[in-house]
């Protein structure tokens, strides 16, 4: 398809599903653009407009805002994405968009304390490991998952439900920027502009699962896009991985039916970390201590620390020292055994006398 055509249709603002059928149904985008333009495809007037902007003119304020746009069927453009039935045909992008498969981290945007801070350090552990990590940028599990991929200075993705100079939530905007900064992206298939309406963001999802090879659901309710992802993930050929939870916790409901439908149960940062490497192969990263965490691993002492303890000890939030763990156990610094967080190499059964 015409590369120009392909632009200036994403800004008429279609929803996804009705674009693909236009553009079945009339031959080509181009001639879809054409039919918007005259009248024949009923469009509210503002899209209208928005279809007789020259592609040179969207060019230039694309450059004007830091973005790009990368087309289905060229380089820029994720194979593992592409090969999808109900792939977009572009994306817009700001940043670098890694184009090898990652690892998705999704969850309730209502999350428990617990499910943030685990969120948090699966996304440190997956960006340690050298896996790219995506989310929707949302509140609750998506917005841990990209704090604990900044926490350690990884690379991440973020899928947004609207154009790229629309932040929303717009206190995340903080986060998307510091994705960008550390190598990653921001991306979405919505043109600059297009506000965070309700029907944009379940077809984000697909976007989601389909530039990962596996989704990891942190906590999530019955009903949801965190399951809507896993569903669509299921659809693509990806795995899916699922944090367990007490059955009577309405967060982490979905997750628990999801295990019993097959889902691979993930306990820890360490176990998902063993879970994807099966997936992707073995993570990339040296092991051996790093500088990150040097006071999380002075305040252990001789026989270790729980994570409370560390958290009372440092001032830091627990998810904080979720984060930090996370990548240390992936480096092979600490490890964790009874409860207690330790020194790798020290005796979790030592006792002293009285």
């Amino acid at each position: 398809m015409n590369s120009d055509d392909l632009l200036c249709l994403a800004f008429v603002g279609m929803h996804p599903e009705r674009r693909r059928q236009l553009v079945e149904t009339y031959g080509g985008a181009g001639r879809v653009l054409r039919a918007v333009k005259s009248g024949r495809v009923e469009v509210p007037e503002r899209a209208r407009q928005a279809a007789l902007v020259e592609p040179d003119t969207r060019r230039t304020q694309l450059a004007a805002l830091g973005l790009k746009v990368v087309v289905r069927g060229e380089g820029e453009f994720p194979e593992h994405l592409a090969d999808l039935p109900d792939t977009p045909d572009l994306l817009f992008v700001r940043g670098s968009m890694a184009l090898e498969r990652g690892v998705a981290v999704v969850g309730s945007r209502k999350a428990t304390s617990y499910g943030l801070g685990l969120a948090r350090a699966y996304g440190a552990a997956l960006a340690v490991a050298g896996w790219s990590v995506i989310s929707g940028l949302a509140r609750g599990v998506d917005g841990a998952a990209h704090r604990g991929t900044l926490d350690v200075g990884g690379l991440g993705m973020a899928v947004l439900g609207c154009g790229l100079d629309v932040w929303y939530p717009s206190e995340h905007r903080g986060i998307g920027e510091g994705l960008v900064r550390s190598g990653g992206c921001i991306v979405s298939e919505y043109p600059p502009g297009a506000p965070p309406l309700g029907w944009r963001f379940p077809p984000r999802n697909r976007i989601i699962s389909g530039l990962s090879a596996a989704v990891v659901v942190v906590e999530a309710a019955k009903h949801g896009g965190a399951l809507i992802t896993a569903r669509l993930a299921l659809e693509q050929g990806r795995d899916v991985l699922a944090v367990p939870g007490d059955v009577d916790r309405p967060t982490s409901e979905g997750c628990n039916l999801l295990i019993r439908d097959g889902a691979i149960p993930v306990l820890g940062p360490d176990d998902l970390v063993e879970a994807i490497s099966l997936i992707l192969g073995p993570p990339a990263v040296a092991s051996g201590p790093r500088p990150f965490g040097d006071d999380l691993v002075d305040s252990l002492g001789p026989f270790g620390q729980t994570v409370d303890a560390l958290a009372t000890n440092l001032g830091l939030p627990v998810s904080d020292v979720l984060a930090q763990l996370a990548r240390l156990e992936t480096s092979g610094v600490v490890v964790r055994s009874g409860g207690l967080v330790m020194r790798r190499g020290v005796r979790s059964d030592i006792t002293t006398k009285d």
